[in-house]
């Protein structure tokens, strides 16, 4: 069997890592994906879908690095078990969580966040 997810979002939050016991580094990345459409009514709906990314060995040091909260990432890697939480209201919540098995940096250089899709346009996914 074989599974894999590709994401497109941008950092909540500045990566952090951290080393295992035998001396790997693991970097956590919070990246949020946007979808964006028009519903039979004309409105725009927008919906945010925030993943949990682990970025392990030599990926994991770059991202720590490299990256920074705003971001746009491009991640492939594997779904985890989802995890269980109930937030301050007392709702029933799921962490989702991904393993990278590579993140590519979509921000350009020197550059900020990236601009987001025109109101009323669909995002493209690079596929």
């Amino acid at each position: 069997m074989y599974q894999q997810i590709t994401l497109v979002g941008n950092l909540g939050a500045d990566p952090e890592m951290r080393v295992t016991q035998n001396g790997t580094p693991v970097t956590s990345l919070r990246v949020a994906t946007n979808r964006r459409w028009r519903a039979q009514d004309g409105t725009t709906q927008e919906e945010t879908v925030w993943f949990r990314v682990s970025v392990w060995a030599q990926q994991a040091e770059a991202c720590n690095q490299y990256l920074s909260k705003g971001q746009r990432v491009l991640v492939v890697g594997e779904m985890r078990e989802p995890g269980a939480w109930t937030d301050q209201e007392g709702n029933a919540r799921a962490s989702l969580e991904v393993r990278a098995r590579n993140v590519e940096f979509l921000t350009p250089r020197g550059g900020g966040q990236s601009p987001a899709p025109d109101q009323g346009e669909e995002e493209e996914i690079p596929f």
